[in-house]
């Protein structure tokens, strides 16, 4: 018997949200579950610098997916106060606590996370991601055995984000955890964030990729208007903003090639995700510290 939107009477919808210490799959793991490529992914540490969530609608209960930043020890720097009290947010307001680690290695980074999970009142799953880089699966029993024996965590799951092994019961059981209630999004949308905001993260992406060894951490997008035209396409102008001249001149690129580079893949990227034609253009801006600054973090998008 289903109700009258069409989900069964034990519909189940909350917010779960992936945890973890930088760097092992967290974006990957949204993107598989949510189905679309929504959070921007990178090989650099603090690839994610937001709370975003994904929505993953099923016949069983909807998902309020929650991408958080890395959880990690040190940084001084006001972004990286900033993106642990997301992440620790996060955590905590969540029905559902998905800890995400390396399948066979456990670090103090990933200890750090289980000490925020500790406070939680709510179900904790231990997730293995990247399975498929064990050469030899016998290896991960008594790993198994050490991480997830103590009823610290309610399961343990065994995935692959990038191939998504295992993530369909992962899906399940996340599912099979939230409390009773009716779906709070529609069952084609994805995500709550705006065409704006998934604007900037398209091109902070193609910053990270294109640049990550000389500007890792130095620079993040604002999208300074965004406007759709008769025709169909949208118009998009965003700032790219550096701490440092010498910054600005890596982002441009000798005559400006660097920058044309990251203006066209983010284009192109814009044209998949919202299917329709995008004109982008870019400017390059500096604000000294910017990343220490609380008011240009709270500017930028930081403080949501």
């Amino acid at each position: 018997m289903t109700s009258s939107s069409s989900h069964p009477e034990e519909f189940r919808c909350g917010t779960a949200a992936i945890v973890g210490r930088p760097n092992v799959g967290k974006s990957t793991l949204v993107n598989a579950l949510v189905g679309v490529r929504l959070a921007i992914v990178g090989p650099k540490p603090q690839t994610t610098r937001h709370r975003i969530l994904g929505i993953v609608t099923k016949p069983q209960g909807q998902i309020l997916l929650l991408d958080t930043p890395g959880l990690h020890a040190g940084g001084a720097r006001a972004i990286n106060r900033q993106l642990n009290r997301a992440a620790r947010n996060a955590a905590a307001e969540a029905d559902v606590c998905m800890h995400l680690i390396e399948a066979g290695r456990w670090t103090e980074g990933d200890q750090l996370v289980r000490n925020v999970l500790s406070d939680s009142p709510h179900p904790r799953l231990l997730v293995l991601n990247k399975v498929d880089a064990q050469k030899d699966k016998k290896q991960l029993l008594p790993f198994l055995q050490k991480v997830g024996s103590d009823g610290f965590y309610a399961g343990v799951f065994l995935i692959s984000a990038r191939r998504r092994d295992g993530v369909d019961t992962l899906e399940r059981a996340i599912i099979e955890r939230l409390p009773v209630g009716p779906a709070q999004f529609g069952e084609d949308e994805f995500t709550d964030r705006s065409e704006r905001f998934l604007a900037a993260e398209l091109i902070r992406e193609q910053l990270m990729l294109r640049l990550g060894q000389e500007l890792p951490y130095s620079a993040t997008v604002e999208i300074e208007s965004f406007a759709d035209n008769e025709g169909g396409m949208s118009e998009i102008h965003a700032a790219i903003w550096v701490e440092r001249e010498g910054q600005k001149a890596i982002v441009i690129g000798k005559g400006g090639e660097q920058l044309k580079a990251i203006g066209s893949a983010a284009r192109l990227a814009m044209n998949r995700l919202f299917g329709r034609r995008v004109h982008l253009k870019l400017w390059v801006k500096v604000r000294e510290n910017w990343s220490d600054d609380e008011a240009a973090l709270q500017r930028f998008g930081y403080g949501e």
